[in-house]
């Protein structure tokens, strides 16, 4: 039976129910593929949870959790699809997008994830630019930053989910950025589809930036630790030359302006093409 879903969707959930319907929506527009949508939503008090309840292709779990990373690896443990992903309440796919990367995944047998490009939405939903990507390039992940969308992006269960290599729910701002690090320090092969799959959107609660620009203690202490993550993923996935850890920042800093010249030339080398004609 497992054989015959195609996709897995995971929907870490928490009051959201200003943009969820869009989310879901997006969903069962999708055509052309079979999939299973699991969402985990720790308690909702907003209306999120009577939305949701309208749609039927969902499988709804309402338990508390620890975070979201704890929500996404719930689902990723229970996927049967051949190839699973994580779709935001506040993000969505674009329509035919499920269609294009089992297309596309067909002629990639090695392929251990496959991510595709995407478009920013405000908090309106209206377009504001395309995030093109590039093929894989594993120190440039870890020394300038996550530059691949986790909402366009996909992990064959088989070779990732049964191997057990879930999300590290300790991570709570840069998990994706963890994962893919890790992923690819396990020999992992990412293939990126030039292909705009999905809308991030942002509002300024995304967990990546919402403490951005604040004032006070507390939020410069979460802005912090979300810099200490990315410092962490450099130091266990990145180059480390020496023993001193200012120096070793140093190299961090070359190498992230290196990697923040090298990232246009190879954006205009690999331009996607758009799934949704009718995206604005």
């Amino acid at each position: 039976m497992n054989a015959k879903i195609d996709f897995t969707i995971v929907t870490p959930s928490y009051n959201y129910h200003q943009y969820i319907r869009e989310m879901l929506e997006s969903v069962v527009a999708q055509e052309g593929v079979t999939f299973e949508h699991l969402i985990y939503d720790a308690g909702s008090t907003d209306g999120t949870l009577d939305i949701i309840r309208e749609y039927e292709h969902v499988s709804l779990v309402v338990e508390k959790d620890k975070g979201m990373s704890d929500a996404i690896n719930k689902g990723f443990k229970a996927a049967k699809g051949k190839w699973v992903m994580w779709l935001n309440t506040d993000d969505r796919l674009k329509l035919g997008a499920l269609k294009a990367v089992k297309q596309f995944a067909e002629s990639q047998a090695q392929a251990d994830v496959i991510y595709g490009a995407w478009d920013f939405i405000d908090g309106d939903g209206i377009f504001q630019r395309t995030m093109g990507v590039f093929p894989f390039q594993k120190l440039m992940i870890a020394h300038y930053g996550c530059y691949i969308g986790s909402t366009a992006t996909f992990f064959r269960r088989k070779t990732v989910m049964d191997e057990k290599l879930w999300l590290n729910d300790r991570f709570e701002c840069v998990m994706d950025g963890e994962y893919y690090n890790r992923l690819a320090s396990l020999g992992k092969k990412f293939v990126y589809i030039p292909k705009v799959l999905a809308d991030f959107r942002m509002h300024g609660e995304n967990i990546s930036q919402k403490h951005l620009g604040e004032d006070g203690v507390d939020s410069l202490l979460d802005l912090q630790l979300q810099y200490a993550e990315s410092g962490a993923i450099r130091r266990a996935y990145g180059i480390n030359l020496f023993k001193c850890e200012n120096l070793n920042r140093v190299v961090d800093s070359v190498l992230a302006y290196w990697f923040r010249c090298l990232k246009w030339p190879l954006k205009k080398m690999n331009q996607p093409t758009v799934v949704d004609e009718s995206r604005p």
